[in-house]
């Protein structure tokens, strides 16, 4: 292969100034020219050698091709031309191929375009001139902080409804993992198979009907069926097809649960009544009231009631993903007594709320934990005010993570403190992530509480609280 001609135009001031054809020197006269000098030379005693060897041949000229990767900036030179000019930055370089390497069009490229690399300084969000501004400042801070709080609940629920079962298919086979229940609720009874499909595999609980249990309401259970998945409300996902098992307990086909129970809330508090109360329970109460006022306020936006509500249909099951010791999930499977809300105000809840509160906070002696106080002031205030079962969750919410009344009695702004609650929050999660902590199920709720959180609902919380 022949190396390309030189460019035949006659270059301009800025073309580099090597020779066209370089030529490789003799290695001899340049090894000659690093040794010393004579004059440095050790002098021996013996006689000279008047055999000189003849200086090797030149090494045959070798025309150089230039290189298909040229730089966008000219090579420096010791020209007077160019001296006395700034030096520029390290450029860029782009690849050259054969057909402009002939024909001096790799000159003629247009100006060179610098990198540019972002600063730490430029991922703040904020102009330079904004440092100068706090409230600038100031609102950049609230916006990242409620944005991470967004971020993080949207992960952790995620985590906590994540590898949900979905619905049967004919496909699918079946186990029976226990032939007696693991949870009898009052209307039913659970027994926990798995489901087998071509991918996966999912526990999942049956529900029986009891003999002679009252007989349900259709519209519950229709709005039951079609309702979107909720973190506090059963969700089932088919039928046990009949004659899929062998030997079941049960007749006839029976619906599955998504979740399978440990328990009902009846018997968790039978059980709690036995043992020594301790200092965390007024929070485990407001925690399995937080969701139930959830569920709850879930049916009242689609226009329905619960007419009963009965401890021993409130299941507890074990959150996905979370450590055991955390406060459990909440489902509310009483399903056969929901009833189209009437028309009217909100609040068909508040009463019933109100005495299961008063139920869950009678097992001992009242403590003297300003939340325990606060729970049995809001029994009273939901009896007396009625109000909707999202405000229910919001005087719940206040009471668990705050503001406390001594806000409200002041006057103080809601806002600040709002801001200052957030950035507490995030500290906290860095702090525990960073130990190796996950978060759980309260971390989750408290975050859905300071993200949906603004001044006016923090104002309605404490006024209906200490109003």
């Amino acid at each position: 292969m022949s190396d390309p001609k030189p460019p035949s135009e006659t270059p301009g001031p800025d073309a580099p100034t090597w020779p066209t054809q370089p030529i490789y020197s003799n290695l001899g006269e340049v090894r000659a020219q690093l040794l010393p000098s004579k004059a440095c030379r050790p002098r021996t005693s013996g006689p000279r050698s008047t055999d000189s060897q003849p200086p090797p041949p030149p090494l045959p000229k070798k025309t150089l091709a230039r290189t298909q990767s040229l730089p966008t900036h000219r090579v420096p030179s010791s020209s007077p031309a160019l001296a006395g000019q700034p030096r520029r930055p390290l450029l860029g370089s782009h690849s050259v191929d054969e057909s402009q390497a002939g024909n001096g069009q790799a000159w003629a490229a247009g100006p060179p375009v610098e990198l540019h690399f972002p600063s730490p300084d430029s991922l703040l969000g904020l102009a330079l001139h904004d440092l100068h501004r706090p409230e600038a400042v100031s609102a950049m801070l609230e916006a990242r902080q409620l944005e991470g709080l967004r971020t993080v609940h949207a992960r952790l629920q995620a985590r906590l409804l994540g590898g949900r079962p979905g619905p049967c298919h004919p496909g699918h086979g079946f186990r029976l993992l226990d032939s007696s229940p693991c949870t009898e609720s009052g209307d039913a009874l659970y027994y926990r198979l798995v489901r087998v499909g071509d991918e996966a595999w999912h526990m999942l609980a049956a529900k029986v009907p009891k003999p002679g249990a009252e007989k349900p309401h259709p519209w519950g259970l229709e709005l039951q069926a079609s309702l979107a998945p909720h973190f506090n409300l059963q969700e089932l996902c088919g039928l046990v097809p009949e004659g899929a098992l062998p030997d079941v307990p049960w007749r006839g086909p029976v619906v599955l649960a998504a979740e399978v129970p440990e328990c009902t809330v009846s018997q968790w508090l039978s059980e709690a009544g036995r043992r020594p109360r301790h200092a965390e329970f007024p929070r485990l109460v407001a925690l399995l009231l937080l969701q139930l006022s959830s569920a709850l306020e879930h049916l009242e936006a689609w226009g329905a009631v619960l007419a009963e509500l009965r401890p021993e249909n409130l299941l507890l099951a074990a959150p996905r993903g979370c450590a055991a010791a955390g406060p459990p999930r909440l489902l509310l499977a009483d399903f056969g007594r929901v009833h189209p809300r009437p028309a009217g105000p909100l609040g068909g809840h508040a009463r019933q709320l109100s005495r299961l509160l008063r139920v869950l906070l009678g097992p001992a002696a009242p403590s003297a934990t300003p939340l325990a106080a606060g729970l049995e002031t809001l029994a009273a205030q939901l009896a007396r005010w009625r109000p909707s079962a999202a405000q229910t969750r919001g005087a719940l919410q206040a009471l668990l993570w705050g503001p406390g009344p001594e806000l409200l009695r002041q006057g103080a702004p809601l806002g600040p403190w709002l801001q200052v609650r957030r950035a507490l929050l995030v500290l906290h999660l860095a702090e525990r992530a960073a130990a190796g902590e996950a978060p759980g199920l309260e971390d989750w709720l408290c975050c859905e509480y300071l993200a949906e959180a603004t001044e006016a609902s923090l104002g309605h919380a404490l006024v209906l609280l200490w109003d």
